[in-house]
């Protein structure tokens, strides 16, 4: 078991941690690496398997007892792992059903932290309606339409119902069958030996996967599936004040409910194209711009630029290079109430001239004269 990371160190607590401590650290694990946050990711998936044996034996006082005394050893009677599972060898399946009460708990009783996406692979049972998962989607931007909002198009892969079979995946005329395996519960009680004994387990049910029925006659549309895959175009609005990496949720657009329960969301994540003259901290915007030595030595009014447009500012008579300036409400609006905004923070910088004629360099000699000449 050398090769065995501590499971303290996995999840990122002490040995002295609470049960509490425990499980928020396996609950921000979990959320970070969860499948469905990470399509594809093989070593997400190996760290949230990691997380998922971490949690199984600190949750339980016994069994963490027994790791604290003997360490990964307490449990390799027979490769076991975990309290009897080996997990990085299991699929997705095997975690969730294993952990199915543990996943209750921190998520919700329907897996829902990730628009439902527990719900394909947990222990859930399909034996009434249940929501589709979550589609996501990314849409770019510019720096503008962030700060002012706007509507963008998008075309996402959208699952519409079957009209031959209306959702249900049967052949017309003949309907789904309760599963006999699990008697319509999508859910079977499996018994196996561990080093603690007989454990039981609740898993998704082999034969109708999970879903309580089992389709005998598929229908030749869909092949079974209930839906068909088509592209669909939608207008996503965009909120004024949006900030890169936040998240819009269209309600209705995702994957199709389960025995007519309602569909998932669509989650879009906003990418924003950079600006060649301002930053962007929170609702607050940052730039530099130049202005003369007359304007910064007299004062005045000086011409700024905002996202707005230009606008006039005063400046006092002695400004230094690097004064910065402060423009109210010339900054982001608030994402929760676009009334308000942030300002605008501008650095002056004075620019000296690389090269004068002659008539300039003589003006600029009498005013040396004039101004610094010693007494």
């Amino acid at each position: 078991m050398a090769d065995k990371r501590d499971y303290y160190e996995v999840l990122g607590i002490s040995k002295t941690a609470t049960q509490d401590e425990i499980k928020k650290a396996y609950r921000q694990m979990a959320k970070k690496y969860h499948p469905d946050a990470n399509p594809g990711d093989k070593e997400a998936e190996t760290k949230f398997k990691e997380a998922a044996e971490a949690y199984g034996i600190l949750s339980d006082p016994e069994k963490k007892k027994l790791y604290d005394q003997y360490g990964h050893a307490a449990f390799e009677a027979g490769g076991a792992g975990a309290g009897g599972y080996n997990y990085q060898n299991m699929n997705m399946n095997d975690i969730f059903s294993n952990f199915g009460d543990i996943f209750e708990d921190l998520f919700g009783g329907g897996f829902g932290g990730f628009g439902g996406g527990f719900g394909s692979r947990g222990r859930r049972s399909y034996s009434g309606p249940q929501q589709g998962a979550s589609l996501r989607a990314r849409i770019r931007i510019s720096f503008e339409e962030a700060v002012f909002g706007c509507t963008k198009p998008i075309e996402i892969n959208y699952k519409e119902e079957c009209e031959s079979c209306h959702g249900s995946g049967a052949k017309a005329g003949t309907s789904p069958e309760k599963c006999t395996k699990c008697n319509g519960t999508g859910q079977v009680t499996v018994t196996r030996q561990s080093l603690f004994g007989m454990m039981r387990s609740t898993e998704v049910c082999p034969d109708c996967q999970g879903r309580g029925e089992i389709i005998k006659e598929k229908c030749p549309d869909c092949k079974g599936n209930g839906y068909k895959q088509t592209k669909k175009k939608i207008d996503v609005k965009i909120p004024a004040g949006i900030d890169a990496g936040q998240s819009i949720r269209i309600a209705g657009m995702g994957e199709p409910g389960v025995k007519g329960g309602s569909r998932g969301d669509l989650l879009v994540e906003v990418v924003v194209t950079g600006h060649s003259e301002f930053q962007r901290d929170g609702v607050n915007l940052y730039s530099e711009m130049d202005i003369t030595f007359p304007e910064a030595a007299l004062g005045g009014q000086i011409k700024v630029h905002t996202i707005d447009g230009d606008v006039l500012f005063p400046i006092k008579a002695g400004t230094q290079t690097g004064t910065t300036i402060r423009l109210k409400g010339k900054g982001v609006p608030y994402l929760r109430d676009s009334n308000k905004r942030g300002d605008q923070y501008t650095i002056l910088n004075i620019v000296v001239p690389k090269s004068m004629n002659g008539k300039q360099k003589k003006a600029l000699e009498e005013f040396n004269e004039i101004m610094y000449k010693k007494k």
